[in-house]
């Protein structure tokens, strides 16, 4: 069994953009709520003694008084921002875990869960979505490229493919 669950980049980006704006009144561009995200942006926060949270600081505008304003923000602010798409992503997870016949589910607990495309690669999602599902996830290597490559092997070996091709 397979699903696509569709939470692309954009939606943490909007999940961070929301966050800024609803709790510290700061209006940030698309472009820094990717940068928050990417650099910051954390599935599952665990901070070790003697470790030091990660902050960034962000700029944009104030939206009370229109003027620029710069904050502090940490790890944990950005992990309970992005919490919406991730339980998002949870759900579908879920959903096909349900669907799934025990033999693949047997394969599932052995193996782990795939993670592949630009969202796999937020920090600690393999994480999270191991502790809340109990399975074991993992991201592949280079998983911004999984699925053209996957469509250049299906048409290296299309008259194997050509029955599940539509």
């Amino acid at each position: 069994s397979y699903k696509t669950v569709r939470v692309a980049g954009t939606k943490f980006d909007e999940a961070i953009l929301h966050q800024l704006r609803k709790k510290h009144n700061l209006v940030i561009g698309e472009r820094t709520a990717e940068q928050v995200k990417m650099y910051i942006g954390n599935a599952f926060v665990e901070t070790k003694e003697g470790e030091k949270v990660k902050t960034m600081e962000v700029k944009g505008r104030n939206f009370q008084t229109g003027l620029p304003q710069v904050i502090q923000i940490t790890e944990h602010d950005m992990a309970e921002a992005i919490q919406k798409p991730l339980k998002f992503i949870l759900e579908g997870i879920k959903e096909v875990l349900a669907q799934t016949p025990p033999e693949l589910a047997a394969d599932i607990v052995d193996k782990g869960i795939v993670l592949s495309g630009g969202s796999a690669l937020l920090i600690n999602l393999d994480r999270y979505i191991s502790y809340h599902i109990n399975v074991a996830s993992f991201v592949v290597e280079e998983p911004l490229f999984c699925v053209i490559r996957g469509i250049g092997m299906a048409i290296e070996n299309f008259d194997s493919f050509k029955g599940a091709i539509k």
